[in-house]
This record gives C-alpha cells, structure tokens and sequence, in this order.
C-alpha cells in the first residue's frame, strides 16, 4: 500500500440498514454480545470515531462512516458490537473486551499500555494488529513490536514486492482462499504465515498464532483489506469484507 494517495472506494451506508442493524443489536442481551474494541487513540492514519465531530474532509467523513458500516457489518453477524477508545490503554479499558483492534498506529504506547495489552492476551483475549509500509507509520514512530515480542511475532522493514495483488490461504483463520488487496507491505516474522503477494510466497505480510489461556492474535503488515478496499487498479471485487469475517470470527472463538 505504498502509494502517493489513496483513491479509497466508498459507498453510502444505507440508512435502513444502519437503523436495522442498530434495532436488531439493541434486541440482544448485553451479556449475550461479544465486543470489539477499535484504537483511535495512538495516531491512527484511517480509523475514526465516526460519533465524534471532525475536521476531516468530505471524503474523508465519507471513508469513515463506510469504513465502521462495513465493521458494523461484520460485527453483527458475529453477535458483536464495535466501540472506541479514546484514551490510555489500562486493564480496566480492556477487562470487557475480547476482540482489540489496532490499525496502523503512528503514536508511542507507553510502558504501562504494553503491559496491560499483553496481559489481556494472555489471560484469554484477542488482538487484531495492522501495520502498513513506512510510507503511513514507522516502527520508530508506533512501536508495536513490543507488544508482539512475547508472542514471537515481529514486523521488520517494507517488503521488496510492491506490484499489487494478495491472496490469502485456506487456513485456521479464513475458511478457503480469498483474494484480497495488496500494494507494498511491511514484512512480518513468526507465527503460521496465511498472506501473501500473488507474486510470491517469500514475504508473507499475516500470520497467526494462539497463546497460552486461549489469546489470540492475528498480525498483517498490510493494510488494504482492513480498510474494506474492494476495488484497486482494476480489480474490482476483492474480498474484504469475506476476509475480514472470517478473521473476528477466529478472533472471537
């Protein structure tokens, strides 16, 4: 995804849909639903509180409410809702949380946060963690691999294939293979290897892995198909929300 500007593809939320959605989740039981928690508190580059006034552009308000329509999406076919949050990471912040979500960040997590996001994981808890190429974060700026250090799982420098086009596998986590966004990445080590480049297998950009106690964690150096970008340089039907789906449903197991 390392690309001088992002021509992201948006649709109107319907807005029938939108009050279905919220009319049928306000029907379940509160303990009954599973939750998903969204970071927009470390400089995220994408992800906003769509409730929360913006300076940002028209397209860019447009890109956030499709974006957390299409969460929503996912979410409520999960039985799961979607909230965000705006502060410091503490374990009371997480302690009803199962799955975390954490998009390209470009902010420091400070030592305390670190230690709270690693002990939710490992009494159980799940964590979805996206980074990009240098171009959107560095790891100097965001340093995520210090929440990942424990689990074996590490980011490391921009991948050398930047041609578009990613397929992800058949694998614990998506139920057949996908065909999913890809522009540039950002390598990643460790864990089970399910994304890859359509030209080659040598630098996967996700991988997965299960902790002790049941914690979960799923770690992509990409972020296109978490951005719900169906359409890119002349494919027009990847499968993002598919993949997205399937990955909070591994997640919220």
């Amino acid at each position: 995804m390392k690309i001088t500007t992002v021509k992201m593809v948006t649709r109107a939320v319907c807005t029938c849909s939108l009050m279905f959605t919220s009319l049928w989740l306000a029907a379940q039981p509160a303990a009954s639903r599973q939750h998903i928690l969204v970071d927009v508190s470390h400089g995220q580059i994408f992800w906003f509180d769509p409730a929360v006034p913006t300076d940002k552009k028209a397209d860019q308000v447009e890109r956030i409410k499709y974006l957390n329509g299409e969460l929503v999406k996912n979410a409520t076919a999960l039985n799961a809702d979607v909230s965000y949050t705006k502060g410091k990471f503490t374990p009371a912040t997480l302690s009803k949380t199962d799955v975390l979500f954490i998009h390209i960040p470009s902010a420091q997590y400070d030592a305390d946060e670190v230690k709270a996001i690693q002990q939710y994981v490992q009494k159980g808890g799940a964590l979805l963690l996206v980074m990009d190429a240098d171009y959107w974060s560095t790891l100097e700026q965001a340093n995520v691999n210090d929440i990942l250090r424990p689990y074996n799982i590490q980011f490391g420098k921009d991948s050398p294939i930047e041609q578009s086009g990613g397929r992800a596998k058949a694998s614990a986590v998506v139920s057949k293979d996908l065909s999913i966004p890809y522009h540039g990445a950002r390598q990643l080590t460790g864990g089970t290897p399910f994304c890859y480049s359509i030209q080659s297998e040598e630098y996967p950009f996700a991988s997965f892995t299960t902790v002790k106690n049941g914690g979960k964690i799923i770690a992509m150096g990409e972020g296109m198909v978490s951005l719900y970008m169906t359409s890119w340089e002349g494919v027009n039907n990847y499968q993002c929300s598919e993949f997205m789906g399937d990955a909070f449903r591994w997640l919220l197991k």
